[in-house]
């Protein structure tokens, strides 16, 4: 994909999948400003690593999904995030008020999904992520493989294991069954609210 030197292109990649990368970041934080800096980061991630797509391995949203999961995770190792350069990205001085309440209502409307997430925690890495990428985020084994840079059958294996260990933590603690109880978010398929837009420097 050439994102980065097509404005029209980028354009309308992110009207694509904005929606999902929203739903992608308000199931995993709290705060609507960070959520907002989150979709932000990953669609200039996408920039930066837009040369890495190859068509004929694998859909669009798997990639972005993997690109997606980079930015989040180097999120939640950071202690502090870093000051940001004015005049790139102004992802949290854009949103008004209505983009704040728009951000806050599917922050709440995913709250199960961030539940459910917690009951991973314990999980080892990899199996933890082939489980959020399929259980939370609904993509399919080849889509999982493809954003994880894994083959199916891992993908496979790695489900098993991490839906076995879920059943023992069930077993054990009875009260976290409503937790690790997955389900397609409610409301998946409705039409919501124009989301925040995302100015990148150079783009009109």
């Amino acid at each position: 994909m050439r994102l980065n030197e097509d404005p029209a292109a980028f354009e309308a990649f992110y009207r694509r999948h904005v929606d999902a990368v929203l739903k992608f970041v308000a199931r995993r934080v709290s705060d609507p400003h960070l959520a907002a800096d989150l979709t932000t980061d990953i669609f200039l991630a996408v920039l930066d690593s837009a040369h890495t797509y190859v068509p004929g391995r694998g859909s669009e949203i798997a990639w972005l999904y993997g690109v997606a999961r980079n930015v989040v995770s180097a999120q939640y190792r950071q202690a502090a995030r870093e000051a940001r350069a004015t005049g790139r990205v102004a992802g949290r001085r854009l949103m008004d008020d209505d983009d704040l309440v728009r951000m806050e209502e599917r922050i709440d409307a995913e709250r199960q999904m961030r539940s459910a997430l917690e009951a991973m925690a314990e999980l080892p890495e990899g199996e933890r992520a082939v489980l959020e990428l399929m259980a939370i985020d609904q993509l399919t084994v080849a889509e999982v493989a493809k954003a994880l840079g894994i083959r199916q059958v891992t993908v496979r294996v790695r489900l098993h294991r991490a839906r076995k260990a879920m059943e023992n933590v069930a077993e054990m603690d009875p009260q976290r069954r409503e937790d690790i109880h997955l389900s397609p978010p409610s409301g998946a398929r409705q039409e919501s609210a124009p989301p925040p837009p995302v100015y990148v420097e150079g783009q009109a």
